[in-house]
């Protein structure tokens, strides 16, 4: 681990310093989706917990990182300076431990320079003796942008819930498997051409599947090189502006339909709600997280930096990619629902609605990747697998046709699997074994930590112990005015405890001297 005392100030590349532990990217979406609110927020949480960060400003449509984090403009660099090194050093923020490698502009120019285009520049980012970078990519394709989301340990793509950011972030991931592909051959000729080829039979920007069946019809041993490729590459997205209940679901949806159409395993790592908070800081030119960090939007970003810090640190947490087949082949009717052979009725149901749902006419997750006319045969393909396996003696009929070679149910992958869910949790449950003991206070914040390394959600509680999703929420957030007396609120606390596998009377003790001290700091009375 590096040593952040060590640390130069301005990130300097003099001497042999260690290597950077992690390089993060976010980008993938058109202008406006909230990147750099995003990537600043992130360096902020990492900075927070005595990380030393370097949050580089590698839009090349602008400078702007200066402007959120409050510090003053970055000034030009020399005319004729052509020093790859001079990028990069790095400039003091308000926040301790955090750096800006801010976007320079040449004299006499009025656009700003490009960083990642010379590769030394782009080396040099893994000499900074910091513990993370985070690059801010701005939008667009343009091979610089695409080459450092390539390069880092974890590249973050954001998108909002309309038509347009939904197709571009579609456009970035096949956009960065072409480049994958253009990187891994560049130096042989003859198969790079090959892949020359069968870009030019196909439309632009084509689906990552149909450029792996088309070079396998030339050499079926490149055909299987790029799916190896196409394994690797694993963005992770975050869906900003959030409104609705279904704007929720957009994340996991759009997992769905990438994993289906593009062949790319799109890890959801989290939603934004939409939240006036955020507009207020950038107006403020106070991060999110040092602004209003009780907001809502706060709480959905810091949950998003630690799943991103989690999978960043715990990789052999996340599961493996499915593999593309080379051979087109036909989904069975358990893939079409997104279910497995072992499910219920009631499980076949609920797939079927989650599906009937996802190809609704004018469906987000699906925005570019289907035209009306293949929507139309998905829809009867859905509708065909629902009444085959609600039939008793159909879907018998059909399971012995399709598995002939094997009586055993084999589940397909359950669609719940959440790779930065997975990491997040297994962090959180790291942490709480040094955490909890027999002195330990807990606190809202503390119980709402033990609840989501479970996987279990404030619903689940509420459904059980018939206590109000209100009351529950007012419980985290220790807003002792929303709740009841003590005796009624002793009682919430220890069916909870109990819920979540904890000691009833110790954690009911001790939140409930938080509550009675609270109440006489504040004057309100102990009934």
């Amino acid at each position: 681990m590096v040593d952040s005392d060590r640390a130069d100030p301005r990130g300097s590349l003099s001497g042999p310093p260690p290597n950077v532990r992690h390089v993060i990217a976010i980008g993938g979406g058109r202008g406006g989706v909230g990147k750099s609110v995003l990537a600043t927020n992130l360096a902020v949480y990492l900075a927070q917990l005595g990380r030393t960060v370097v949050l580089v400003d590698a839009d090349p449509a602008g400078a702007e990182l200066h402007t959120i984090l409050g510090v003053e403009a970055p000034g030009q660099r020399p005319s004729g300076e052509d020093d790859d090194t001079s990028d990069l050093e790095a400039v003091p923020t308000p926040i301790p431990g955090l750096l800006l490698l801010p976007q320079l502009y040449s004299q006499g120019s009025t656009v700003p320079l490009r960083p990642g285009r010379r590769p030394r520049w782009a080396r040099g980012l893994r000499q900074l003796n910091v513990d993370y970078v985070l690059l801010d990519l701005g939008a667009g394709t343009a091979p610089a942008t695409l080459d450092l989301f390539l390069a880092a340990d974890l590249g973050v793509c954001v998108t909002t819930p309309e038509p347009p950011s939904v197709e571009v972030t579609y456009r970035f991931v096949r956009a960065l498997f072409q480049r994958r592909m253009r990187g891994t051959l560049i130096k042989d000729r003859f198969k790079m051409r090959l892949v020359e080829r069968a870009l030019g039979e196909l439309h632009p920007l084509p689906s990552p599947i149909d450029v792996i069946r088309c070079l396998a019809r030339y050499d079926s041993r490149l055909g299987e090189l790029a799916v190896d490729e196409l394994v690797k590459l694993r963005p992770r997205l975050v869906v900003n502006g959030v409104r609705l209940r279904s704007d929720t679901e957009l994340g996991a949806a759009m997992h769905d339909m990438a994993e289906r159409y593009l062949g790319v395993d799109i890890d959801h790592v989290g939603h934004i709600e939409q939240d006036d908070a955020v507009w207020l800081s950038v107006v403020r030119r106070r991060p999110l997280l040092i602004d209003s960090p009780a907001s809502k939007s706060a709480r959905n970003m810091e949950r998003i930096a630690r799943r991103v810090l989690a999978l960043a640190t715990a990789r052999d947490q996340t599961r493996e990619a499915r593999r593309v087949s080379v051979v087109p082949t036909a989904p069975t009717l358990y893939e079409l629902l997104w279910t497995h052979r072992g499910a219920t009725d009631e499980e076949v149901r609920r797939a079927y609605k989650r599906q009937r749902d996802v190809y609704q006419h004018e469906s987000l997750a699906l925005t570019s990747l289907l035209t009306e006319a293949q929507l139309r045969t998905e829809q009867a393909r859905i509708d065909e697998a629902y009444d085959t396996l609600l039939d008793p003696v159909r879907r018998r009929a059909y399971d012995l046709s399709a598995f002939p070679e094997s009586e055993d149910e084999h589940p397909m992958r359950d669609v719940k699997v959440d790779a930065a869910l997975a990491a997040e949790r297994a962090m959180l449950q790291q942490e709480l074994v040094r955490e909890i003991n027999a002195e330990t206070e807990f606190t809202g914040s503390l119980l709402a930590k033990v609840r989501e390394s479970q996987g279990i959600e404030i619903e689940d509680i509420s459904r059980h112990t018939k206590i109000s999703a209100a009351h529950l929420r007012a419980i985290e957030a220790e807003d002792f005015r929303q709740l009841p007396a003590l005796v009624y609120t002793r009682g919430f606390v220890q069916q909870i405890a109990k819920y979540l596998q904890l000691d009833p009377s110790h954690v009911s003790r001790t939140y409930l001297r938080r509550m009675r001290q609270w109440r006489a700091a504040t004057g309100e009375p102990n009934p």
